[in-house]
Protein backbone atom coordinates (compact mmCIF):
# COMPACT_ATOMS: atom_id res chain seq x y z
CA UNK A 1 0.00 0.00 0.00
CA UNK A 2 2.85 2.37 0.78
CA UNK A 3 4.30 1.82 -2.69
CA UNK A 4 0.97 2.65 -4.27
CA UNK A 5 0.72 6.02 -2.51
CA UNK A 6 4.29 6.96 -3.44
CA UNK A 7 3.60 6.10 -7.07
CA UNK A 8 0.44 8.20 -6.97
CA UNK A 9 2.29 11.24 -5.61
CA UNK A 10 4.85 10.98 -8.42
CA UNK A 11 2.04 10.83 -10.97
CA UNK A 12 0.27 13.76 -9.33
CA UNK A 13 3.44 15.85 -9.43
CA UNK A 14 3.93 15.19 -13.14
CA UNK A 15 0.34 16.18 -13.92
CA UNK A 16 0.50 19.49 -12.03
CA UNK A 17 1.10 22.63 -14.02
CA UNK A 18 1.08 23.15 -17.77
CA UNK A 19 2.42 20.61 -20.19
CA UNK A 20 5.92 21.05 -21.58
CA UNK A 21 4.53 22.42 -24.84
CA UNK A 22 2.43 24.95 -22.94
CA UNK A 23 5.45 26.01 -20.88
CA UNK A 24 7.42 26.57 -24.07
CA UNK A 25 4.84 29.08 -25.29
CA UNK A 26 4.86 31.17 -22.10
CA UNK A 27 7.24 34.14 -22.46
CA UNK A 28 9.99 34.31 -19.82
CA UNK A 29 8.84 31.08 -18.15
CA UNK A 30 10.87 30.24 -15.02
CA UNK A 31 12.27 26.78 -15.80
CA UNK A 32 12.55 24.76 -12.60
CA UNK A 33 14.19 21.82 -14.36
CA UNK A 34 17.02 22.68 -16.74
CA UNK A 35 16.46 19.47 -18.70
CA UNK A 36 12.90 20.54 -19.54
CA UNK A 37 14.17 23.67 -21.26
CA UNK A 38 16.77 21.69 -23.20
CA UNK A 39 14.02 19.22 -24.18
CA UNK A 40 12.00 22.13 -25.56
CA UNK A 41 15.01 23.27 -27.59
CA UNK A 42 15.61 19.72 -28.83
CA UNK A 43 12.03 19.09 -29.98
CA UNK A 44 11.65 22.58 -31.41
CA UNK A 45 14.71 21.86 -33.53
CA UNK A 46 13.33 18.51 -34.71
CA UNK A 47 10.07 20.10 -35.85
CA UNK A 48 11.96 22.97 -37.45
CA UNK A 49 14.27 20.55 -39.29
CA UNK A 50 11.34 18.64 -40.76
CA UNK A 51 9.48 21.81 -41.74
CA UNK A 52 12.51 23.35 -43.41
CA UNK A 53 13.25 20.06 -45.19
CA UNK A 54 9.70 20.03 -46.56
CA UNK A 55 9.92 23.66 -47.68
CA UNK A 56 13.36 23.18 -49.27
CA UNK A 57 12.07 20.05 -51.04
CA UNK A 58 8.96 21.75 -52.41
CA UNK A 59 10.84 24.76 -53.72
CA UNK A 60 13.73 23.57 -55.83
CA UNK A 61 16.44 24.55 -53.32
CA UNK A 62 19.75 22.94 -54.20
CA UNK A 63 23.32 22.60 -53.02
CA UNK A 64 25.41 24.41 -50.48
CA UNK A 65 23.01 27.38 -50.36
CA UNK A 66 20.28 25.10 -48.97
CA UNK A 67 22.58 23.63 -46.33
CA UNK A 68 23.94 26.99 -45.23
CA UNK A 69 20.50 28.58 -45.19
CA UNK A 70 19.15 25.73 -43.05
CA UNK A 71 21.92 26.16 -40.48
CA UNK A 72 21.49 29.93 -40.44
CA UNK A 73 17.70 29.80 -40.01
CA UNK A 74 17.84 26.99 -37.44
CA UNK A 75 20.46 28.64 -35.24
CA UNK A 76 18.84 32.09 -35.57
CA UNK A 77 15.39 30.85 -34.52
CA UNK A 78 16.77 28.99 -31.49
CA UNK A 79 18.88 32.02 -30.50
CA UNK A 80 15.93 34.40 -30.78
CA UNK A 81 13.71 31.96 -28.87
CA UNK A 82 15.96 31.55 -25.85
CA UNK A 83 17.47 35.04 -25.81
CA UNK A 84 14.48 37.24 -26.62
CA UNK A 85 11.37 35.15 -25.90
CA UNK A 86 12.45 33.04 -22.89
CA UNK A 87 15.26 35.36 -21.71
CA UNK A 88 17.14 32.54 -19.97
CA UNK A 89 20.61 32.96 -18.50
CA UNK A 90 22.90 31.10 -20.90
CA UNK A 91 25.43 30.39 -18.15
CA UNK A 92 22.92 28.18 -16.32
CA UNK A 93 22.94 25.87 -19.36
CA UNK A 94 26.67 25.89 -20.12
CA UNK A 95 26.78 28.97 -22.32
CA UNK A 96 25.41 30.02 -25.67
CA UNK A 97 27.25 27.32 -27.60
CA UNK A 98 25.75 24.51 -25.51
CA UNK A 99 22.21 25.74 -26.08
CA UNK A 100 22.82 26.27 -29.79
CA UNK A 101 24.31 22.76 -30.16
CA UNK A 102 21.39 21.03 -28.41
CA UNK A 103 19.76 18.74 -30.99
CA UNK A 104 21.41 20.41 -33.99
CA UNK A 105 22.82 17.27 -35.62
CA UNK A 106 19.62 15.23 -35.27
CA UNK A 107 17.66 18.17 -36.63
CA UNK A 108 20.11 18.38 -39.53
CA UNK A 109 19.65 14.70 -40.34
CA UNK A 110 15.83 15.03 -40.23
CA UNK A 111 16.10 18.05 -42.48
CA UNK A 112 18.28 16.19 -44.99
CA UNK A 113 15.97 13.18 -45.15
CA UNK A 114 12.88 15.32 -45.71
CA UNK A 115 14.64 17.59 -48.22
CA UNK A 116 16.12 14.76 -50.28
CA UNK A 117 12.95 12.68 -50.38
CA UNK A 118 10.68 15.57 -51.36
CA UNK A 119 13.12 17.08 -53.83
CA UNK A 120 13.65 13.70 -55.49
CA UNK A 121 9.93 12.96 -55.63
CA UNK A 122 8.86 16.35 -56.96
CA UNK A 123 11.74 17.51 -59.13
CA UNK A 124 13.36 14.39 -60.56
CA UNK A 125 13.50 14.08 -64.33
Amino acid sequence: MANHSSKKSKTDDSNNGPLLFSKALIPEYKWQDKDEFLDVIYWMRQILGLLLGIVWGIIPMRGFIGLALFLLVNVAIVYIYYNSFQKVDEEEYGGTSEILKEGLMTSFSSFLVAWIILYSALHSE
